[in-house]
């Protein structure tokens, strides 16, 4: 998280991912942007992050019962 990034108990870690871990993510998984769900680019959680349309957000949640659990979001437009 960078500094300016919202730091609170409830919002969980969101970081870019490189270009080389998205062409890996999407081969993988054999899906397009499109299929990723989507992460509005205004989305408070992302304030201070340099991203763009069409980058991928990687979000790592922690809970207690769950362990950690990572979830992809396409960064887009609305």
């Amino acid at each position: 998280m960078t500094d300016n990034q919202i730091q609170h108990t409830l919002v969980p870690k969101h970081e870019k991912i490189s270009d080389k871990e998205k062409e890996t993510l999407l081969t993988k998984y054999k899906i397009s942007m499109k299929e990723l769900p989507k992460i509005p680019i205004n989305d408070s959680a992302l304030i201070g992050m340099d991203i763009k349309v069409g980058d991928i957000i990687k979000i790592t949640r922690i809970s207690e019962t769950a362990g950690k659990a990572i979830f992809y979001r396409g960064v887009s437009s609305e």
